[in-house]
C-alpha cells in the first residue's frame, strides 16, 4: 500500500471516528455488550443456572512444544468445591523462586543441575526442595533422568493463573 493510500485510508477512519463522536469531538468508543468468547460461553452453559467458566488454551512455549487444552466448570461447582483444598497448590505458585524455576522449565531447561546454574535461586538443596513442593501440588513431574516438566495437563492453568495475577 502506498503512502498516499495508508493516508487516505487514515482520513477516512479517523472522519467516521468523529462522525460517531460527542459534542466535544471525542469518539464514542464501546465495548459491544457481548465478547466474543461471551456469546459461546453462554450457549455452553445455557442449561447451568448461574452459567459456568471456560478456560482454554492454545500456543507454542519456547521450548517448541505444542499445547491445546481447554476445561470448563458450572458456577456451582466452583462455590460448592471446597476452596480450602486449592490453597496449597495455590500457595506453591507464591514463591518468586519457584515461579522462576517454572519459567525456566516452561522455556527448556529441565534438570535441577541446569537450574543451579542460575542467579538467585539457591543451592542444589534448595531447588530440589522447591522442585519437591511443585511436583507434590501438581506443577511438575519428572519424565526420567532427573528432567522435569509442567505436566501438559497444566500448562494453560498456570499461564492462566499467571495471567490473572498481572494488573
Amino acid at each position: 500500500m502506498s503512502l498516499e493510500e495508508r493516508l487516505a485510508e487514515l482520513e477516512r477512519r479517523l472522519d467516521s471516528m468523529e462522525l460517531a463522536g460527542d459534542s466535544n469531538g471525542r469518539a464514542n468508543v464501546s465495548v459491544p455488550p457481548e465478547g466474543w468468547a461471551l456469546r459461546p460461553l453462554r450457549e455452553q452453559f445455557a442449561d447451568e443456572r448461574n452459567g459456568g467458566v471456560m478456560f482454554a488454551g492454545s500456543g507454542r512455549l519456547p521450548s517448541a512444544e505444542q499445547y491445546n487444552w481447554q476445561i470448563q466448570f458450572s458456577t456451582d461447582d466452583i462455590v460448592a468445591y471446597d476452596w480450602d483444598d486449592a490453597a496449597e497448590c495455590l500457595a506453591a505458585l507464591g514463591s518468586p523462586v519457584r515461579l522462576r524455576i517454572l519459567r525456566e522449565i516452561i522455556r527448556g531447561s529441565r534438570t535441577a543441575a541446569e537450574l543451579t546454574d542460575l542467579d538467585e535461586v539457591g543451592t542444589s538443596g534448595q531447588i530440589y526442595h522447591h522442585l519437591r513442593q511443585l511436583a507434590a501440588t501438581g506443577w511438575l513431574h519428572t519424565v526420567g533422568r532427573g528432567r522435569f516438566e509442567v505436566p501438559p495437563n497444566r500448562v494453560v492453568p498456570l499461564l492462566v493463573a499467571l495471567t490473572t495475577a498481572r494488573r
